[in-house]
């Protein structure tokens, strides 16, 4: 982990590219206490020595399947899978047995996954290891204080420029979205969680990657007249806010990969780009 110190930053973000449905802005300052958060997301190693321990069984086992990319299904099964749509989203397919150990679906495995994020996890399973491990998961203003890295407003943890120098900084989908990614990042699927350079602060894929559970729930409104020191978000709600965008957003259709984006979803969905760090 790493120590954030005490102070303010500016949050959110406004300007032609946000989504002001999402509620990125305004920009408002935050007070923030100093807190630790952990460098890289949680890895498949680290959440089967949570699982050996306790003997959970994640969300998406217990309900049988989870939702993979079409394109992260072996060739053999695709045929199989049935697509469903998501948010309009008809690239997804429901897979049965797919889960954190298969996150492609039967006849897929993490043998060669071991430091690559954990997937498949709901926010309750991330909750659930966080609570484990003594720690918690991050507000949504400490997520994003230690995502810029100490950066004023910039797009992305390093700076303005997505790829500063032709040099690939995170992982995100390049090529003809959904249909071929070329992976010119090095990755077509999930990186390990040590990837790429680490920002000022040194978190390693604070944006791309795998989005990333938040403790807050989701609203696009609260914050413009929520308390601005240490907001822990609303105090309820049907979805909880994900940070960070994942190996599947292309500018073509979701940009959400800059610091100041964010989404949603229920807390007990899972899919094969969702992941989660923790903190305290």
């Amino acid at each position: 982990m790493v120590e954030i110190p005490a102070g303010s930053f500016r949050m959110g973000a406004e300007g032609p590219e946000t989504w002001p449905a999402d509620g990125e802005g305004p920009v408002r300052e935050i007070a923030l206490d100093a807190y630790w958060i952990d460098r890289c997301c949680v890895t498949n190693v680290q959440f089967e020595r949570f699982v050996a321990e306790t003997k959970y069984q994640t969300e998406a086992e217990r309900f049988g399947w989870s939702f993979v990319f079409h394109n992260q299904i072996p060739k053999v099964h695709r045929k199989r899978a049935r697509l469903e749509t998501v948010m309009d989203l008809d690239w997804w397919a429901r897979v049965d047995r797919a889960d954190w150990r298969k996150p492609g679906g039967p006849g897929t495995n993490i043998k060669k996954l071991a430091e690559h994020p954990v997937v498949h996890i709901s926010w309750n399973d991330a909750a659930a290891y966080a609570q484990w491990a003594g720690k918690r998961l991050p507000t949504e203003a400490e997520w994003e204080k230690a995502a810029r890295g100490g950066l004023d407003q910039a797009r992305y943890p390093w700076g303005d420029e997505l790829t500063p120098d032709g040099k690939h900084r995170c992982n995100i989908w390049q090529g003809n979205f959904p249909e071929h990614d070329s992976g010119a990042d090095g990755y077509t699927s999930t990186a390990p969680a040590k990837s790429f350079r680490a920002n000022e602060f040194g978190l390693y894929n604070a944006v791309g990657n795998v989005w990333e559970w938040i403790a807050d729930w989701f609203d696009p409104t609260w914050h413009v007249d929520a308390e601005k020191s240490n907001p822990k978000g609303p105090g309820n709600g049907i979805e909880r806010v994900i940070r960070g965008g994942s190996y599947l957003c292309h500018d073509s259709y979701c940009n959400r990969y800059r610091v100041g984006a964010r989404s949603k979803n229920t807390p007990d969905s899972a899919t094969c780009h969702m992941g989660f760090r923790c903190a305290l």
